[in-house]
């Protein structure tokens, strides 16, 4: 068994490999709300500790991570994101001894009431909508070795708008491997799905049929939308935990993204914990080409967490992260319950 877990953890690396150099796809991709990080912490560190995330938080970075420890978690996340969206996350975790680990996650992204306009309203005609983006996903994880961790997300994308909507499946992979002496790395492919495409009654239109007799009815056709593709990647990473004694500690990680719609990028983030409750954390993305065009750089944060004596955490990060050519950064406030 042991043999056939560690070939199938060799085998997501290559395909891994293989796949993340599709360029064709680049440019082509929709449903950009799959790339929207969750989390404080791993958004703090720019995503660069996702081999070392463990529990509800690595569901989104990397399901390996969801079975390491053992405890379960509720998670909530909230982002105050651009152009006045909020994104929320919902994830919770159940770890079984012998079975592995079960998470279920929810996230959301809520644009508030836009007026509706027509060709006779311009300026509007009094109603309001609200587009609907939802990503719902169920992760297994599993700790095949002291050292080995792999793990899958399966989600569904669903994109709306009034009476038009589109849906989508995705399924994300990913492999954690710790070394002896402080030493980790992480492999995750992510978003590897069907294509999505747009129907409903609003695409609908009646008009009169050609040739049709006098005082027949209207004719009611729907125009054939564009498919589009879920926007996929490959993420390699490597961290290094350094400990100054049991209650204090560093942890260093850099990141590489291979990305099938957007230019390759490069993460770096930093993990100061003190005392066991104290954390202070600070991580930078950019591009890896055209490093002036980065929409994001420095991110901030911290975070504080406490262990009950019956064995119950409790923990609250916040992040800050920088955005370019938009009037308002993100903020980011994450609390987790360990049970």
């Amino acid at each position: 068994m042991n043999r056939l877990l560690s070939l199938l953890t060799v085998s997501l690396f290559a395909f891994s490999l293989a796949y993340g150099g599709d360029v064709k796809r680049k440019g082509t991709a929709g449903a950009q709300e799959v790339l929207i990080p969750v989390g404080a912490r791993g958004i703090a560190t720019g995503g660069a500790l996702f081999p070392s995330l463990s529990g509800a938080e690595a569901i989104y970075y990397n399901p390996a991570g969801l079975s390491v420890g053992s405890r379960s978690e509720v998670m909530f996340s909230q982002m105050s994101y651009i152009a006045d969206i909020n994104v929320s996350y919902v994830a919770v975790s159940a770890n079984f001894e012998d079975f592995g680990a079960l998470g279920l996650s929810f996230k959301t992204l809520s644009f508030g009431d836009i007026p509706v306009t027509t060709v006779e309203h311009p300026d509007g005609d009094g109603t309001t909508y609200s587009p609907g983006t939802y990503v719902v996903g169920l992760t297994y994880s599993r700790t095949l070795t002291d050292r080995v961790s792999a793990g899958f997300t399966t989600k569904v994308v669903y994109e709306s708008i009034m009476g038009t909507a589109a849906t989508g499946l995705a399924i994300d992979f990913g492999v954690q491997y710790r070394f002896t002496g402080g030493l980790s790395i992480g492999a995750s492919l992510k978003n590897v799905g069907t294509d999505m495409k747009y129907s409903g009654a609003d695409l609908q239109t009646k008009t009169d049929v050609p040739d049709a007799s006098l005082g027949s009815t209207q004719g009611v056709y729907s125009p054939e939308t564009e498919s589009f593709q879920i926007p996929s990647y490959f993420e390699l990473g490597v961290n290094y935990l350094h400990t100054f004694n049991p209650e204090n500690q560093v942890l260093l990680g850099t990141t590489f993204r291979n990305n099938n719609n957007l230019q390759d990028e490069l993460m770096f983030g930093l993990e100061y914990k003190m005392m066991n409750v104290l954390a202070l954390r600070s991580g930078y993305e950019m591009l890896v080409k055209n490093t002036s065009e980065s929409v994001y750089g420095l991110n901030l944060g911290a975070g504080v967490e406490y262990k009950f004596e019956n064995g119950m955490g409790f923990s609250f990060d916040y992040a800050f992260r920088s955005v370019k050519d938009f009037p308002t950064d993100n903020h980011i406030f994450t609390v987790k319950i360990g049970l």
